[in-house]
């Protein structure tokens, strides 16, 4: 999920209990809750890096308890220094439940990074499998609504309180925190079961024709009936939308169906890139083809002399190459696409990552 559902999932696990067992519980728990994240850094090598590393050994079991321990470490740098600058007082410090609230926060960022499509390898570097639910979008407004209320409605009733004079509570926004956590469960739960229904529908629609190899299902936000579907047969991928409360799939025949490409020796050459390796790692839905001699926005194509001659080579991924966002119809580029050029079908010479050319 986006950084934000994770800030605020983790405040709201903080003040769900855990803020009456130790002082700085919430906070802990907030910052533990987004850490994982912070593989983001590797972007600093490179694009490629950067997808190779996201997601990695911060996002997995093993990785989550030391995410916790080192939130912990910090905030233990903070009391201290709070410690120094205020004096001693105010409510205790229970490492024990401290590092609990981390640790459930840390394991709530897998658990929400499974739902989306995306994905995670939980398991890694034992199994470097990656998991995806594919029931959640990666920005869910209807979850972050439910987080919001839960952080604002209490400040706002403590205003109410201090406007009549009531005597301010201690702890207050356990209900409402509790209230979201609970929603967001119950929320993933109906996805799920949509998801699941999508599922079933796509595969009797296409139990008669030819045979489907494989089926993906992917979320849209806000709106918890509608799905794209993807389908591999032999020759093809087609693609399909679903709305699970009509029962109806619409496919068209003459836009839907995207022929799978050639291999050509440039396209394997690509392959076995460092883009490429990387790319296909995780791509679970990876469409690479030879675009021919077409320029890539942004990266120079290669000066060769003559009798010399390049093409591109174009990754993509049909899992996020759908138009998810309102008032957008067809296919859209993926930001998450990949390109490289390759010189007389067997050497790289240059590649590029979204937005940026890997050096």
């Amino acid at each position: 999920m986006e950084p934000v559902t994770h800030f605020l999932t983790g405040a709201c696990i903080g003040r769900a209990g855990f803020n009456r067992k130790s002082a700085y519980a919430t906070l802990a728990a907030t910052l533990a809750a987004e850490a994982a994240d912070l593989d983001i850094f590797w972007e600093w090598r490179g694009p490629v890096e950067e997808l190779q590393h996201h997601r990695g050994i911060t996002h997995t079991l093993l990785g989550a308890p030391m995410v916790a321990a080192v939130t912990v470490g910090a905030v233990w740098l903070l009391s201290r220094w709070s410690r120094r600058r205020r004096g001693a007082g105010g409510q205790r410090i229970h490492w024990g439940w401290l590092y609990a609230a981390a640790l459930t926060a840390a394991l709530s960022h897998l658990l929400l990074d499974w739902t989306n499509n995306y994905g995670l390898r939980p398991f890694f570097p034992f199994n470097p499998r990656w998991y995806a639910g594919s029931f959640v979008f990666i920005v869910e407004p209807v979850e972050l609504a439910l987080l919001a209320l839960a952080l604002v409605m209490p400040w706002l009733l403590e205003l109410t309180d201090r406007e009549i004079g009531v005597r301010k509570k201690p702890f207050r926004g356990r209900g409402w925190a509790v209230f979201a956590l609970t929603g967001m469960v119950a929320l993933g739960c109906w996805r799920w079961a949509e998801h699941a229904r999508a599922e079933r529908l796509i595969e009797k629609m296409h139990r008669a024709s030819e045979p489907v190899l494989r089926i993906a299902v992917e979320p849209y936000p806000v709106n918890l009936f509608r799905w794209h579907a993807i389908l591999e047969t032999r020759d093809s991928y087609r693609s399909a939308e679903i709305d699970t409360r009509t029962g109806s799939v619409e496919s068209d025949p003459g836009q839907d169906v995207i022929y799978k490409p050639a291999v050509t020796p440039a396209v394997e050459t690509a392959k076995q890139t460092k883009l490429g390796r990387v790319f296909l790692d995780w791509g679970t839905w990876a469409i690479v083809r030879d675009l021919g001699p077409v320029a890539v926005p942004g990266m120079d194509p290669p000066r060769l002399p003559p009798g010399r001659s390049w093409t591109t080579v174009e990754f993509t991924d049909l899992r996020f190459a759908y138009s998810f966002l309102p008032g957008r119809s067809g296919q859209q580029r993926s930001p998450l696409g990949g390109w490289v050029y390759i010189v007389d079908g067997k050497e790289d010479a240059g590649e590029k990552m979204g937005t940026r050319v890997e050096r």
